[in-house]
């Protein structure tokens, strides 16, 4: 077997083990927020921050765009400058938690993105969230980590292989990019059709 056809067929099964109904539930969230006019923040380090990133420009753009009741979604590690600050002169676990005391309100929804439920400054900025008003949603790998039990509301990817949890954590962004725009479950286009 090739070595991509192996890692595919880690992922299909990845993704036949996920809970379907947790993933509408935690899109849910999302899309209660937006009818709600709340604020939405994401955040993650590494490929984790890469995909809180990718979830804002999918949902601030691709579901707002044409619309006058827009997303209004904000990735906190997208702020480098504020992220340096904070890590330079209070601490690196503390650079998301600041950014929060800034701007989150009561009813908020609050997104931590970590593969190993164990980053230090994602657990900081959910913990505060959680004891200011906040809704949290935590999007883990693996066993869950600290992440699991601390979140209000959890997205569990549970493969032991960060690739596979970081690849089916965005996908999670596009489910709901896609049922938040209004495009039906069955839209599947086969190549080459129009």
């Amino acid at each position: 077997m090739s070595y991509s056809k192996a890692y595919y067929s880690r992922m299909v099964k990845a993704i036949l083990a996920l809970d379907y109904a947790q993933v509408d539930f935690c899109t849910g969230l999302i899309e209660a927020a937006w009818k709600a006019d709340k604020q939405i923040f994401t955040m993650g380090n590494g490929g984790s921050g890469s995909t809180a990133s990718h979830f804002v420009c999918d949902w601030n753009k691709g579901v707002s765009y044409t619309r006058e009741h827009r997303i209004r979604a904000i990735c906190l590690n997208d702020n480098v400058p504020t992220m340096m600050a904070y890590a330079n002169d209070v601490s690196y676990a503390s650079i998301f938690e600041e950014p929060l005391k800034n701007f989150m309100r009561p009813g908020d929804l609050v997104i931590g993105i970590s593969s190993s439920g164990n980053s230090p400054n994602v657990l900081n900025a959910i913990r505060w969230a959680n004891e200011n008003g906040g809704i949290t949603l935590g999007l883990v790998g693996h066993d869950g980590g600290q992440l699991k039990p601390l979140a209000q509301n959890v997205l569990h990817v549970a493969v032991n292989d960060v690739q596979l949890v970081e690849d089916l954590h965005l996908s999670f962004g596009h489910v709901t990019m896609q049922r938040l725009s209004g495009m039906p479950a069955e839209c599947y286009v086969e190549p080459g059709a129009r």
